[in-house]
């Protein structure tokens, strides 16, 4: 197996350090908790992984749910974008490249991706990209840091309140989430 080191919209195969739980050995408490998982297709390793620990999952999948999908708000795409910059500044490859190739699929366009991935934190962006992306990298990379000033900069590109609350959750949970994936195991090259 090979480690995915570079971003890419190409979904690499996340490979867990720690054995996932069998979902035919998986205890009730286990297949409810992984139930409510984002797909709601499959349940992926990363999933398994997680339902050792089913009432923090349990938690955790609807918490996602109502940040990342939520219909009120920020519009999808830019929540993806939002994860993308959280992802960029902690290189979590897989979900770099999950959320990329999402913000690609909704905005049916590949240029805003493609120059994230060629000059990560210091990409060159269209006004509006640029102040989600530039608010997503700031507060992944110090959170502290962010200021009444960076408001004001959302606020100008046409944010309301409620955007920018979603903005600011969709990259703090993946702050979180990459820390995860990162410690629970690595992205590595998909099976050709």
């Amino acid at each position: 197996m090979k480690t995915v080191h570079e971003f890419t919209t190409e979904l690499p195969r996340w490979s867990p350090y720690i054995t996932p739980v069998k979902l035919s050995e998986a205890t009730p408490e286990q297949l409810d908790a992984m139930k409510v998982t984002p797909s709601n297709k499959s349940v992926s390793d990363y999933v398994l992984v997680l339902a050792h620990d089913p009432e923090s999952l349990a938690q955790r999948s609807p918490l996602f749910n109502a940040i990342m999908y939520g219909n009120d708000g920020l519009s999808r795409a830019e929540r993806e974008l939002g994860a993308v910059g959280a992802s960029v500044v902690n290189r979590c490859v897989y979900c770099a490249a999950v959320h990329a190739s999402r913000y690609n699929q909704l905005t049916k366009q590949t240029d805003v991706v493609e120059r994230i991935f060629q000059n990560g934190a210091n990409a060159k962006l269209e006004k509006h990209e640029q102040a989600i992306f530039d608010f997503a990298v700031k507060l992944s990379q110090t959170p502290p840091a962010i200021t009444a000033d960076d408001i004001v900069n959302l606020r100008a590109i046409g944010l309301s309140e409620l955007e920018i609350v979603d903005l600011v959750l969709s990259t703090a949970i993946f702050g979180w989430a990459n820390r995860l994936m990162h410690t629970l195991g690595e992205p590595v090259k998909a099976a050709s």
